[in-house]
């Protein structure tokens, strides 16, 4: 364990647009972190921001196992809302409950996403456009932005959506010089809401307001010429909007399992992608009822052996928990324990293929219940602690797999992509 590593602050290199003010911890004598810009390293500040000439040690992103960022974006929310803003504070709750904080690395105070970091994904139009609705959002408290579609902003939302994209990308940043001090870098888990994986190129959908991943998985590309990126999406809903912004390029695999039929209707299996980038898009749409079984046998015959072909340079995750069987928003029956064995088979992955390089990032998960506790024993596989899904898991509330219809599905995939 690596004493106070929670509370060192981390400030990305981004111009800030908006400055999170912190949750008020006491530094306990711990250094603060300010990462500079200028490709000389990181230094270090004292408590009253003083610059020291000594350079942080690298035993910090060294032996630090797990990075996190946490963007709640508080003023994002609707009562009665299933996307609400207790979300992310349930999930740190449930870390401090579970005394799993003290072991990993919180960085706090990252910059936003600049716009340009954003328009690699986004149409400008739809990024002033969605600026410009803030000054209406002010004047009416809360309005739709997406037609008739259920995704509403405030006048925080655009602030908080860039926060939110920042935090992914300060972890990016700091993953990939992690990686650069050894073989084991820590993985990093961004915390954050609005989720994206829904938000088109040219608006907001499904809850989302701007595509976190995709936003990160450019990002890496541009700044640090990791130019092969692969996405894993197990949220129970198609991940339209990052599969869209990436249908026709070749380096970026979009991989998705998701609930057959469910929303937003997209996500056919026999969509592979369309010119140069036919192939690195996998569709692999799960009966409802699948569980535990079914995404043990999707990682080991799909997931596993398209990352090995692929060969990314990192991994990206569209973390979604609403595949829970307690969700309230679908139909699968993942259970704690399945969340579990996905990290710890990612990470795995991520050591084989991209020297460690892997980021998690939070997307749906709507009973706060499961999703604070699946979250938790995925930061446990990241620890490589046991599991504690037995205390969470209810067996009464599970019912039989299709297993028939699973293993068609599986066998369909691995013939149509050459597995």
């Amino acid at each position: 364990m690596v004493p106070f590593l929670r509370h060192y602050r981390v400030f990305g290199t981004h111009r800030p647009l908006l400055q999170t003010a912190g949750r008020n911890q006491n530094l306990n004598g711990g250094w603060s972190a300010q990462c500079v810009a200028n490709g000389s390293g990181t230094s270090v500040s004292d408590g009253n921001g003083a610059r020291k000439d000594s350079a942080l040690p690298d035993s910090l992103l060294r032996d630090a196992r797990v990075l996190y960022c946490a963007s709640p974006a508080m003023g994002h929310n609707k009562e009665s809302h299933p996307e609400s803003n207790k979300r992310v504070p349930a999930i740190v709750d449930a870390l401090e409950k579970l005394e799993l904080t003290p072991k990993v690395l919180e960085i706090q105070n990252f910059y936003p996403a600049s716009l340009d970091d954003v328009a690699r994904v986004h149409s400008r139009t739809y990024i002033t456009g969605l600026e410009k609705a803030m000054s209406r959002a002010s004047d009416e408290g809360l309005i739709f932005i997406e037609g008739t579609g259920p995704t509403y902003a405030t006048h925080t939302t655009f602030q908080e959506s860039l926060l939110s994209a920042g935090a992914g990308i300060t972890l990016v940043d700091s993953v990939v010089a992690a990686s650069k001090l050894g073989p084991s870098p820590p993985l990093g888990f961004a915390l954050v809401r609005p989720p994206g994986h829904h938000a088109v190129p040219e608006g907001p959908m499904g809850f989302c307001v701007f595509g976190n991943i995709a936003v990160a998985a450019r990002y890496a590309q541009h700044q640090h010429g990791l130019k092969r990126v692969m996405i894993i999406d197990f949220d129970v809903h198609h991940g339209n909007g990052t599969c869209d912004a990436f249908y026709d390029d070749p380096d970026i695999f979009f991989l998705s399992t998701h609930q057959l039929g469910s929303y937003p209707g997209t996500g056919k299996m026999n969509l592979i992608g369309q010119g140069s980038g036919e192939g690195t898009t996998l569709n692999l749409p799960l009966p409802g009822g699948s569980g535990d079984y079914s995404m043990r046998c999707a990682f080991d015959e799909v997931i596993a052996p398209s990352a090995q072909r692929f060969k990314p340079d990192i991994i990206l995750v569209s973390a979604g928990y609403d595949a829970h069987v307690l969700d309230p928003l679908a139909g699968l029956q993942f259970t704690t324990g399945t969340f579990y064995m996905l990290a710890s088979s990612i990470k795995e992955l991520a050591r084989e293929l991209c020297g460690g390089r892997c980021v998690f990032f939070l997307e749906g998960g709507y009973n706060l219940q499961s999703l604070s506790s699946s979250v938790a024993d995925t930061f446990r596989a990241f620890l490589d602690e046991p599991s504690l899904a037995a205390q969470f898991n209810d067996p009464a509330v599970l019912y039989e797999e299709p297993t028939r219809r699973i293993k068609k599905a599986i066998e369909k995939v691995r013939h149509l992509h050459s597995l």
